[in-house]
């Protein structure tokens, strides 16, 4: 895995993958950030969510379930020192398909207990919780 990370401007970075997909990252707006990229804390919220959200997925898949529509709104708290880590993670799925809660629920706890890589990495500083609806 290889990422290359350069600066456009100001505190703007175009961060690009092997593939030549892109992603902006920015600082703040004390540091001259002008809002037009996504901070890097943001961005392990983002791979936490999108990994978790993964899993899911291809759980649901292999157990013959339908997921029509997937939604996992996260909530975090840092630390009020430098550096400002993360102290507690929540994830919320709404999600839509053809599953029971139970199928959901157990989904969600096998990602979170054995497949999100990022989990792992995160776990051993981070509290993180879950929890669920069915919606639709």
């Amino acid at each position: 895995m290889n990422i290359n990370l350069k600066l456009s401007s100001g505190c703007k970075f175009e961060a690009t993958n092997s593939l030549g997909n892109k992603a902006i990252i920015e600082g703040p707006p004390d540091m001259g950030g002008k809002n037009e990229g996504v901070r890097p804390m943001e961005l392990i919220l983002m791979g936490l969510a999108s990994c978790s959200s993964l899993d899911v997925l291809h759980i649901l898949q292999k157990g013959k379930s339908e997921l029509k529509d997937l939604e996992v709104n996260v909530k975090a708290e840092r630390a009020n020192a430098i550096p400002a880590v993360f102290t507690n993670i929540h994830l919320h799925f709404k999600a839509k398909g053809d599953f029971t809660e139970e199928k959901l629920a157990r989904a969600i706890q096998l990602s979170m207990e054995k497949y999100c890589s990022v989990t792992k990495m995160l776990e051993s500083t981070v509290k993180i919780t879950t929890s669920f609806e069915i919606v639709g």
